[in-house]
Protein backbone atom coordinates (compact mmCIF):
# COMPACT_ATOMS: atom_id res chain seq x y z
CA UNK A 1 0.00 0.00 0.00
CA UNK A 2 1.15 3.51 -0.88
CA UNK A 3 -0.40 6.63 0.61
CA UNK A 4 -0.40 10.35 0.13
CA UNK A 5 -2.21 13.32 1.59
CA UNK A 6 -3.23 15.87 -0.99
CA UNK A 7 -3.56 19.42 0.30
CA UNK A 8 -4.96 21.51 -2.56
CA UNK A 9 -4.53 25.27 -2.63
CA UNK A 10 -8.28 25.70 -3.19
CA UNK A 11 -11.24 23.69 -1.87
CA UNK A 12 -11.94 20.36 -3.58
CA UNK A 13 -15.18 18.42 -3.27
CA UNK A 14 -14.41 14.72 -3.59
CA UNK A 15 -17.96 13.75 -4.49
CA UNK A 16 -18.55 16.49 -7.06
CA UNK A 17 -15.14 16.19 -8.70
CA UNK A 18 -15.12 12.39 -9.00
CA UNK A 19 -18.83 12.05 -9.88
CA UNK A 20 -18.28 11.86 -13.67
CA UNK A 21 -16.42 8.57 -13.17
CA UNK A 22 -19.35 6.74 -11.63
CA UNK A 23 -21.43 4.65 -14.05
CA UNK A 24 -24.50 4.08 -11.91
CA UNK A 25 -24.89 2.83 -8.35
CA UNK A 26 -23.64 -0.66 -9.24
CA UNK A 27 -20.47 0.43 -11.05
CA UNK A 28 -17.84 -2.27 -10.31
CA UNK A 29 -15.04 0.31 -10.65
CA UNK A 30 -16.46 2.97 -8.32
CA UNK A 31 -18.09 2.54 -4.92
CA UNK A 32 -18.88 4.80 -1.98
CA UNK A 33 -19.13 3.62 1.62
CA UNK A 34 -18.86 5.11 5.09
CA UNK A 35 -15.07 5.17 4.86
CA UNK A 36 -14.88 7.22 1.65
CA UNK A 37 -14.67 6.62 -2.09
CA UNK A 38 -13.19 3.53 -3.71
CA UNK A 39 -12.02 3.49 -7.32
CA UNK A 40 -10.20 0.85 -9.35
CA UNK A 41 -8.08 1.60 -12.39
CA UNK A 42 -6.11 -0.16 -15.10
CA UNK A 43 -2.83 1.75 -15.23
CA UNK A 44 0.18 1.40 -17.55
CA UNK A 45 1.82 -0.59 -14.75
CA UNK A 46 -1.12 -2.85 -13.95
CA UNK A 47 -4.20 -2.87 -11.76
CA UNK A 48 -4.67 -0.41 -8.92
CA UNK A 49 -7.22 0.28 -6.23
CA UNK A 50 -7.57 3.76 -4.75
CA UNK A 51 -9.34 4.91 -1.60
CA UNK A 52 -10.13 8.59 -1.00
CA UNK A 53 -11.06 10.05 2.38
CA UNK A 54 -11.18 13.58 3.70
CA UNK A 55 -9.14 14.21 6.85
CA UNK A 56 -8.32 17.33 8.88
CA UNK A 57 -4.98 17.50 7.03
CA UNK A 58 -6.43 17.26 3.50
CA UNK A 59 -7.48 14.39 1.28
CA UNK A 60 -5.93 11.07 2.25
CA UNK A 61 -5.44 8.65 -0.65
CA UNK A 62 -4.29 5.04 -0.35
CA UNK A 63 -3.45 2.82 -3.32
CA UNK A 64 -2.79 -0.89 -3.72
CA UNK A 65 -1.52 -3.06 -6.56
CA UNK A 66 1.07 -2.97 -9.33
CA UNK A 67 -0.29 0.38 -10.52
CA UNK A 68 -0.28 2.02 -7.10
CA UNK A 69 2.70 4.27 -7.76
CA UNK A 70 1.21 5.54 -11.05
CA UNK A 71 -2.13 6.11 -9.36
CA UNK A 72 -0.66 8.05 -6.45
CA UNK A 73 1.39 10.22 -8.80
CA UNK A 74 -1.79 11.21 -10.62
CA UNK A 75 -3.81 12.18 -7.54
CA UNK A 76 -3.37 15.96 -7.92
CA UNK A 77 -4.62 16.02 -11.53
CA UNK A 78 -7.36 13.51 -10.75
CA UNK A 79 -8.62 15.90 -8.08
CA UNK A 80 -8.46 19.00 -10.25
CA UNK A 81 -4.94 20.38 -10.05
CA UNK A 82 -4.33 22.43 -13.20
CA UNK A 83 -8.03 23.17 -13.61
CA UNK A 84 -8.04 26.97 -13.37
CA UNK A 85 -11.44 28.63 -12.92
CA UNK A 86 -10.04 32.09 -12.14
CA UNK A 87 -10.83 33.61 -15.56
CA UNK A 88 -14.42 32.34 -15.62
CA UNK A 89 -16.97 35.14 -15.17
CA UNK A 90 -20.56 34.04 -14.57
CA UNK A 91 -21.60 37.09 -12.57
CA UNK A 92 -24.15 38.11 -15.19
CA UNK A 93 -26.06 34.81 -15.03
CA UNK A 94 -27.72 34.29 -11.64
CA UNK A 95 -28.15 30.51 -11.91
CA UNK A 96 -24.48 29.99 -12.77
CA UNK A 97 -23.24 32.49 -10.20
CA UNK A 98 -25.31 30.81 -7.49
CA UNK A 99 -24.07 27.36 -8.50
CA UNK A 100 -20.46 28.52 -8.42
CA UNK A 101 -21.00 30.05 -4.99
CA UNK A 102 -22.61 26.87 -3.63
CA UNK A 103 -20.06 24.52 -5.21
CA UNK A 104 -16.64 26.03 -4.44
CA UNK A 105 -15.01 22.60 -4.49
CA UNK A 106 -16.14 21.61 -7.97
CA UNK A 107 -13.16 20.75 -10.18
CA UNK A 108 -12.62 19.12 -13.57
CA UNK A 109 -10.69 15.88 -13.17
CA UNK A 110 -7.99 14.40 -15.40
CA UNK A 111 -7.73 10.60 -15.19
CA UNK A 112 -4.96 10.10 -17.83
CA UNK A 113 -6.87 6.95 -18.93
CA UNK A 114 -8.04 7.55 -22.48
CA UNK A 115 -8.99 4.03 -23.51
CA UNK A 116 -11.08 3.41 -20.40
CA UNK A 117 -12.91 6.74 -20.67
CA UNK A 118 -13.59 6.23 -24.39
CA UNK A 119 -14.90 2.70 -23.96
CA UNK A 120 -17.21 3.87 -21.19
CA UNK A 121 -18.54 6.55 -23.54
CA UNK A 122 -19.11 3.99 -26.31
CA UNK A 123 -21.30 2.00 -23.93
CA UNK A 124 -23.51 5.11 -23.66
CA UNK A 125 -23.87 5.80 -27.37
CA UNK A 126 -27.52 5.95 -28.49
CA UNK A 127 -28.98 4.31 -25.37
CA UNK A 128 -30.33 5.48 -22.04
CA UNK A 129 -28.03 5.74 -19.06
CA UNK A 130 -29.80 2.84 -17.35
CA UNK A 131 -29.12 0.54 -20.30
CA UNK A 132 -25.49 1.64 -20.58
CA UNK A 133 -24.84 1.17 -16.86
CA UNK A 134 -26.33 -2.32 -16.99
CA UNK A 135 -24.07 -3.33 -19.90
CA UNK A 136 -21.03 -1.83 -18.18
CA UNK A 137 -21.79 -3.71 -14.97
CA UNK A 138 -22.36 -7.04 -16.72
CA UNK A 139 -19.18 -7.01 -18.82
CA UNK A 140 -16.93 -5.53 -16.14
CA UNK A 141 -18.12 -8.10 -13.61
CA UNK A 142 -17.44 -10.95 -16.05
CA UNK A 143 -14.13 -9.82 -17.56
CA UNK A 144 -12.62 -7.47 -14.99
CA UNK A 145 -10.10 -8.86 -12.51
CA UNK A 146 -10.61 -8.74 -8.76
CA UNK A 147 -8.89 -5.57 -7.52
CA UNK A 148 -5.92 -5.52 -5.17
CA UNK A 149 -6.42 -4.32 -1.62
CA UNK A 150 -9.30 -4.47 0.87
CA UNK A 151 -12.02 -3.43 -1.57
CA UNK A 152 -15.81 -3.65 -1.15
CA UNK A 153 -17.31 -6.87 -2.47
CA UNK A 154 -18.09 -7.00 -6.17
CA UNK A 155 -15.56 -4.45 -7.37
CA UNK A 156 -13.56 -5.15 -10.51
CA UNK A 157 -10.72 -3.55 -12.49
CA UNK A 158 -11.35 -2.29 -16.01
CA UNK A 159 -9.95 -5.01 -18.35
CA UNK A 160 -6.90 -4.44 -20.51
CA UNK A 161 -7.28 -3.85 -24.23
CA UNK A 162 -6.16 -7.40 -24.99
CA UNK A 163 -8.95 -8.78 -22.80
CA UNK A 164 -11.56 -6.59 -24.49
CA UNK A 165 -10.39 -7.78 -27.90
CA UNK A 166 -11.17 -11.38 -26.86
CA UNK A 167 -14.75 -10.71 -25.73
CA UNK A 168 -16.92 -12.74 -28.11
CA UNK A 169 -19.81 -11.17 -30.00
CA UNK A 170 -22.46 -13.14 -28.10
CA UNK A 171 -21.26 -11.76 -24.76
CA UNK A 172 -21.66 -8.20 -26.06
CA UNK A 173 -25.16 -9.17 -27.20
CA UNK A 174 -26.07 -10.73 -23.86
CA UNK A 175 -24.96 -7.54 -22.10
CA UNK A 176 -27.22 -5.46 -24.34
CA UNK A 177 -24.48 -3.89 -26.46
CA UNK A 178 -25.48 -3.89 -30.12
CA UNK A 179 -23.18 -4.78 -33.01
CA UNK A 180 -22.49 -1.15 -33.97
CA UNK A 181 -21.23 -0.22 -30.51
CA UNK A 182 -19.34 -3.48 -29.98
CA UNK A 183 -17.61 -3.06 -33.36
CA UNK A 184 -16.56 0.45 -32.36
CA UNK A 185 -15.28 -0.88 -29.05
CA UNK A 186 -13.19 -3.49 -30.87
CA UNK A 187 -11.69 -0.83 -33.16
CA UNK A 188 -10.86 1.34 -30.15
CA UNK A 189 -9.30 -1.61 -28.29
CA UNK A 190 -7.07 -2.29 -31.29
CA UNK A 191 -5.50 1.19 -31.04
CA UNK A 192 -5.61 1.59 -27.26
CA UNK A 193 -1.91 2.37 -26.92
CA UNK A 194 -2.07 5.21 -29.44
CA UNK A 195 -5.05 6.70 -27.61
CA UNK A 196 -2.95 7.16 -24.49
CA UNK A 197 -0.39 9.13 -26.47
CA UNK A 198 -2.96 11.90 -27.02
CA UNK A 199 -2.32 12.89 -23.41
CA UNK A 200 0.95 14.36 -24.67
CA UNK A 201 -1.12 16.90 -26.64
CA UNK A 202 -2.40 18.55 -23.49
CA UNK A 203 -5.79 18.95 -21.86
CA UNK A 204 -7.92 18.35 -24.95
CA UNK A 205 -8.66 20.72 -27.82
CA UNK A 206 -9.03 20.36 -31.57
CA UNK A 207 -5.87 18.31 -32.10
CA UNK A 208 -6.88 15.68 -29.55
CA UNK A 209 -10.49 15.58 -30.76
CA UNK A 210 -9.42 15.09 -34.37
CA UNK A 211 -7.18 12.18 -33.44
CA UNK A 212 -9.91 10.48 -31.41
CA UNK A 213 -12.51 11.01 -34.12
CA UNK A 214 -10.29 9.36 -36.72
CA UNK A 215 -11.59 6.03 -35.40
CA UNK A 216 -14.78 4.95 -37.21
CA UNK A 217 -17.71 5.10 -34.81
CA UNK A 218 -16.16 7.81 -32.64
CA UNK A 219 -17.87 11.12 -33.26
CA UNK A 220 -18.10 14.53 -31.61
CA UNK A 221 -20.08 13.30 -28.62
CA UNK A 222 -17.84 10.34 -27.80
CA UNK A 223 -14.65 12.37 -28.23
CA UNK A 224 -15.98 15.07 -25.90
CA UNK A 225 -17.06 12.58 -23.25
CA UNK A 226 -13.56 11.09 -23.42
CA UNK A 227 -11.54 14.31 -23.24
CA UNK A 228 -13.66 15.69 -20.41
CA UNK A 229 -12.55 12.84 -18.16
CA UNK A 230 -9.24 11.60 -19.56
CA UNK A 231 -7.62 14.91 -20.49
CA UNK A 232 -9.36 17.38 -18.20
CA UNK A 233 -10.76 19.35 -21.15
CA UNK A 234 -12.50 22.50 -19.89
CA UNK A 235 -14.03 23.37 -23.26
CA UNK A 236 -15.62 20.14 -24.51
CA UNK A 237 -19.41 20.11 -23.98
CA UNK A 238 -21.11 17.00 -25.33
CA UNK A 239 -22.69 18.25 -28.54
CA UNK A 240 -24.96 15.65 -30.11
CA UNK A 241 -26.55 14.64 -26.80
CA UNK A 242 -30.32 14.08 -26.77
CA UNK A 243 -30.91 15.85 -23.45
CA UNK A 244 -28.25 18.50 -22.96
CA UNK A 245 -29.31 21.23 -25.44
CA UNK A 246 -32.79 21.42 -23.91
CA UNK A 247 -31.33 21.45 -20.40
CA UNK A 248 -28.93 24.28 -21.26
CA UNK A 249 -31.69 26.23 -22.99
CA UNK A 250 -34.12 25.96 -20.11
CA UNK A 251 -31.40 26.79 -17.56
CA UNK A 252 -30.04 29.86 -19.36
CA UNK A 253 -32.98 31.37 -21.28
CA UNK A 254 -36.06 29.50 -20.13
CA UNK A 255 -36.78 27.54 -23.30
CA UNK A 256 -35.35 24.51 -25.12
CA UNK A 257 -32.76 24.83 -27.88
CA UNK A 258 -31.00 22.48 -30.28
CA UNK A 259 -27.26 21.89 -30.67
CA UNK A 260 -26.79 25.11 -32.64
CA UNK A 261 -28.67 27.00 -29.97
CA UNK A 262 -26.55 25.45 -27.24
CA UNK A 263 -23.40 26.40 -29.14
CA UNK A 264 -24.61 30.00 -29.31
CA UNK A 265 -25.61 30.14 -25.63
CA UNK A 266 -22.24 28.79 -24.50
CA UNK A 267 -20.18 31.00 -26.83
CA UNK A 268 -19.62 33.80 -24.25
CA UNK A 269 -17.71 31.27 -22.16
CA UNK A 270 -15.44 29.86 -24.88
CA UNK A 271 -12.60 28.05 -23.19
CA UNK A 272 -14.80 27.25 -20.18
CA UNK A 273 -17.82 25.57 -21.77
CA UNK A 274 -17.44 22.28 -19.92
CA UNK A 275 -17.16 24.21 -16.66
CA UNK A 276 -20.49 25.85 -17.51
CA UNK A 277 -22.02 22.42 -18.13
CA UNK A 278 -20.79 21.18 -14.75
CA UNK A 279 -22.16 24.28 -13.03
CA UNK A 280 -25.60 23.71 -14.58
CA UNK A 281 -25.48 20.04 -13.57
CA UNK A 282 -24.39 20.91 -10.02
CA UNK A 283 -27.01 23.63 -9.63
CA UNK A 284 -29.77 21.07 -9.24
CA UNK A 285 -31.73 22.66 -12.08
CA UNK A 286 -34.08 20.31 -13.95
CA UNK A 287 -35.86 21.10 -17.19
CA UNK A 288 -39.69 20.93 -17.16
CA UNK A 289 -41.34 17.63 -18.02
CA UNK A 290 -44.21 17.74 -20.45
CA UNK A 291 -44.91 14.03 -20.91
CA UNK A 292 -43.94 10.49 -19.91
CA UNK A 293 -40.28 9.96 -19.14
CA UNK A 294 -38.33 8.39 -21.99
CA UNK A 295 -37.50 4.72 -21.51
CA UNK A 296 -36.22 3.77 -24.97
CA UNK A 297 -33.21 4.76 -27.04
CA UNK A 298 -32.36 8.43 -26.64
CA UNK A 299 -30.54 8.65 -30.00
CA UNK A 300 -27.65 10.70 -28.63
CA UNK A 301 -25.01 11.43 -31.21
CA UNK A 302 -21.82 9.47 -31.28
Amino acid sequence: MLTTTYTPAAPVSLSSTLRPLRRGNGDPTFQVDASGIWRTAQTPDGAATMHFARTPDGIHVAAWGAGAEWAIAGVPELLGEGDDWSALDVSGTPLLADSLRRNPGLRLLRTRQVFEMMLAAIFEQKVTGKEAHHSWRVLLTKYGEVPPGPVPAGMRVFPTASVWRRVPSWEWHRAGVGPERSATAMRVAAVAASLERTLDDGRGGAVVSTKLRSIPGVGVWTAAETTQRAHGDADSPSFGDYHLPALVGWALIGKPVDDDGMLELLSPWAGHRQRIMRLIESSGFAKPRFGPRMTVEDHRGR
